[in-house]
């Protein structure tokens, strides 16, 4: 084997015309020289010339010494065998490192071997400063060429390919020096034909400024036609190593600023859900007392606008609110899920502001809004019945005030003391009549009072003066009975004095008296209010108005009766030339008064039968209403309940991407929303059912409140289902997780679900076990309070996909942190303003100073910041 084979390696297979190559030799020995000086100063010394001076092997002990540590002792004599012995140890040692020397001896080295020497150092250089170089999972080499590619892209006539005849120009290294120290080199005034003055540039900043020695000749490798490879990669490694400190922190900081962006955002996220929260409770506070007063009005239209103004607030005001909830709920789980992808704790609200909390708030709001509903409706009903009963009792106040007019006045009259015998029989028969009027009259009364008294229990505003005239009837009617009794003493005194009487004058006053009472009644019930609810009660009135009309013709008979009688009367007077005064002396109504009366009576029947069939008519336009809304509330009733349940399966379907199941839901949404359209013509209904004054319907069993109630359930979990699919996304990019993964996650959840979206925890157990996990009681136990951390005795789809996503990806953790800033503060327990603001960007440098405690330790400077506690509180490990 020729010589100039004896050091290559297997790894390193080096072309022959390389070695025997006088000038690439003379660039490996300046460079090689220049190289092993670099580390040899570190300990007080150096080398001239490679070949000699590393013969004995105490220089190259010392050489590795430096760049590794760890050798045994050198020998201290100066005999050939000490030197070879020296040259074995270091060899030796080379090997311990992994690296194979193939014909390379101690004997060559002790005897100045140039290609020998160059051989073992290129070894070393190769296994100290750049194998450990590795870009993307390359070879040393090829990582480095990589490296150098990457970071010298940018820049114009600079075009890497190899380690040879690419940096011949010098503007690769001047590339190198301004992409990572801009303030060394002013790249815009180096010239593409200035190789010489580019390379001589590179090397004095280089050495001057980072460290690096002067390991090449300018002119050699200009005038070289390639360069030698060893020689430049041994030259550009120093490069690397320099700068790779600087990327390092570089990537520390971006690590940080990620970190700390992910916090800022969360931040921003719990500031906007505390606000929302309490703009949604101050309004519920707000509106609360409003919807407690029950404060009644007493005029109807006062107690109608109340109505109309709680329906402007359903339908105008509470809608709103009622995405504002939703949202608000969305925006917590959203959250509560970002949080927990980047490892951060759970977010806890301000006292009062948990989603609990404002869930029991709005069920506050809700139950006194309901109670609020019905109160008003009460309140109506009372206020109706209330005019209802006020207008009888006028009526009736009137009716009987008109009948008693006068009255006092002729019980009051003296006219029995200057009366013939007659005329006293007369006043006598005339009184006899009045009481029996006078008794009919009696149920009269005591339905006024009756009706006061009922107006009173229902606090009618204006009792006191129902009372007043109430009170005024009763007064004038004991008066009443007291002038009658009076009057009957005064005529029984004199009545012995009289002995002649007109019998059939007295009978017809006896008949007219009874028949005119019976038509005075019924005009009253012809002319009475009525107010019905339903076409039954509607029926009964005309049932009962239908047998009024029947006794008609019996009516009739009696007033042709009575009318006889004063036919008779006419005839007998015609009969026997009685001249006739023409005024009955028993009673005040006259023939004409019956005919008059009777007609009036025919005449108010058939308005009687209008007013009836018009109730009729409106009690079925009612009844029309009732079957209007409830054909239509058995339609969306149901309608709700059956999406209700397809969005339960939506859920848990598994089939399509996540990407599909939100558009698909999406689409739902979209119907639904779309269908919002049959609610508002409901609501149209309701609301002319309640303008009609119905409040019962036995077409249904689903009121308004029902389909308000569960059309805003139904727009709320269709929220939260497309909401959970969002998580399930942002969980799928956050963590890594495949939609394979996902699918198979959902398909074992469904396996096992047999509560519609829950599993109980002895199917979770099954559906564990069925995946491959090996649990004992402490570790389920342990797995059941991360997926069922409020004890609800179940576990929902949501909470096993994020078990299993945090079971199967990667998180970033607080020990990650902590490197990156240690990176920064340059390995210190510490790190300080100064240090914060240089390698971090202005908004995260600040973050950082402001939320950082001062280190305690002996050995930090004062101002020194904490950044370990620091990392700690931003996974939730101790207190920020």
């Amino acid at each position: 084997m020729t010589p100039e084979h004896q050091y290559m390696s297997p790894e390193d297979e080096w072309d022959r015309d390389l070695l025997l190559d006088p000038a690439w030799e003379k660039q490996q020995r300046k460079t090689f020289t220049a190289w092993c000086n670099s580390h040899l100063r570190k300990a007080g010394t150096q080398i001239e010339n490679i070949e000699d001076d590393f013969r004995n092997g105490l220089k190259l002990m010392l050489l590795l010494e430096v760049i590794s540590g760890g050798l045994p002792k050198p020998d201290k004599g100066k005999m050939r065998f000490h030197k070879i012995a020296n040259v074995n140890k270091a060899l030796d040692f080379i090997c311990s490192k992994g690296v194979k020397l193939v014909s390379i001896g101690a004997e060559e080295i002790v005897d100045g071997n140039t290609k020998m020497t160059l051989g073992m150092i290129w070894t070393i250089i190769l296994r100290f400063a750049i194998q450990d170089i590795s870009v993307e999972e390359t070879s040393a080499k090829e990582g480095l060429l990589l490296w150098c590619q990457r970071k010298t892209a940018p820049y114009r006539n600079v075009n890497v390919q190899n380690f040879h005849i690419s940096w011949k120009d010098g503007l690769a290294l001047c590339a190198l020096i301004h992409r990572h120290r801009p303030d060394l080199i002013d790249y815009s005034k180096l010239r593409k034909d200035d190789p010489i003055g580019n390379l001589n540039t590179a090397f004095e900043v280089a050495e001057k400024y980072l460290d690096i020695p002067k390991m090449l000749d300018a002119e050699d490798i200009v005038n070289t036609p390639k360069p030698d490879e060893k020689a430049i990669m041994t030259y550009v490694s120093c490069f690397y190593h320099a700068f790779a400190g600087a990327e390092q922190a570089e990537t520390a900081a971006n690590r940080i600023c990620k970190v700390l962006a992910v916090n800022q955002e969360n931040e921003k996220l719990m500031e906007e859900y505390e606000k929302l929260a309490s703009e949604l409770l101050e309004w519920i506070r707000k509106t609360i007392p409003w919807l407690e007063n029950r404060m009644a009005e007493q005029q109807m239209k006062a107690m109608q606008q109340k109505l109309e103004d709680f329906r402007d607030y359903r339908r105008i005001h509470k809608p709103p609110r009622v995405q504002e909830k939703c949202q608000l709920e969305i925006n917590f789980n959203t959250l509560q899920t970002k949080l927990r992808l980047s490892n951060r704790p759970a977010f806890m609200p301000s006292e009062g502001k948990m989603v609990s909390d404002i869930a029991n708030a709005w069920k506050g709001l809700e139950q006194v809004e309901k109670g609020y509903e019905e109160w008003l409706l009460t309140e109506i009903r009372r206020l109706e019945r209330l005019d209802h009963l006020a207008e009888k009792f006028k009526q009736k106040c009137s009716l009987h005030q008109s009948w008693t007019s006068g009255k006092e006045e002729l019980l009051s009259m003296k006219d029995y003391e200057s009366a013939s015998l007659m005329e006293i029989r007369a006043l006598m028969r005339k009184h006899e009549a009045f009481e029996s009027d006078l008794a009919a009259h009696q149920d009269r009364v005591e339905q006024i009072a009756a009706i006061a008294q009922e107006l009173n229990e229902l606090d009618y505003h204006d009792a006191s003066s129902v009372n007043a005239r109430c009170q005024g009837i009763c007064d004038q009617w004991d008066n009443l009975g007291t002038l009658t009794q009076k009057r009957r003493d005064s005529l029984e005194r004199v009545e012995k004095l009289w002995e002649t009487i007109d019998q059939l004058y007295l009978e017809f006053a006896k008949r007219a008296a009874p028949f005119n009472n019976w038509m005075d009644g019924a005009m009253e019930d012809l002319q009475d209010m009525f107010i019905v609810h339903s076409t039954e009660e509607i029926h009964s009135l005309i049932t009962a108005h239908d047998q009024f009309k029947a006794t008609l013709p019996e009516a009739d008979k009696e007033r042709m009766a009575t009318m006889g009688i004063q036919s008779e009367i006419v005839k007998i007077a015609q009969t026997y030339g009685i001249k006739l005064s023409g005024v009955n002396p028993y009673t005040n109504l006259s023939p004409q008064d019956i005919t008059n009366k009777w007609e009036a009576v025919k005449h108010l029947v058939p308005l009687r039968d209008q007013m009836l069939q018009e109730e009729v008519a409106r009690q079925q336009a009612n009844e029309r209403l009732r079957r209007q809304f409830a054909a239509q509330a058995n339609i969306i009733g149901p309608w709700i309940q059956t999406k209700m349940e397809e969005i339960g399966h939506v859920s848990v379907d598994i089939a399509g991407s996540l990407e599909e199941q939100m558009n698909n839901l999406k689409q739902y949404e979209q119907n639904i929303i779309n269908y919002k359209c049959n609610i508002d013509k409901l609501e149209g209904d309701h609301q002319l059912s309640q303008e009609s004054l119905i409040f019962d319907n036995k077409h249904t069993n689903y009121t308004m409140e029902h389909i308000r109630v569960g059309w805003e359930q139904l727009l709320t979990t269709i929220a939260r289902t497309i909401n959970e699919v969002e998580n399930q996304i942002l969980t799928r990019d956050a963590k890594g997780i495949s939609q394979e993964q996902l699918n198979e996650f959902r398909a074992s959840f469904n396996h096992f679900d047999r509560r519609n979206g829950m599993m109980d925890p002895d199917d979770f157990r099954a559906c564990l076990i069925s995946m491959g996990y090996d649990l004992g009681e402490v570790e389920f136990a342990r797995i059941m309070t991360l997926v069922d951390s409020n004890n609800t005795g179940v576990v929902t789809f949501q909470a096993f996909i994020d078990f299993m996503t945090r079971e199967t990806a990667e998180t970033d953790t607080a020990d990650q942190v902590m490197a990156s800033f240690k990176i920064l503060a340059s390995d210190k327990a510490y790190i300080t303003v100064d240090e914060l603001r240089r390698e971090l960007p202005a908004e995260q440098a600040e973050y950082c100073i402001s939320r950082m405690t001062r280190y305690i330790g002996a050995d930090g400077p004062a101002g020194a910041l904490d950044y370990i506690s620091f990392s700690s509180a931003l996974y939730g490990e101790s207190d920020l």
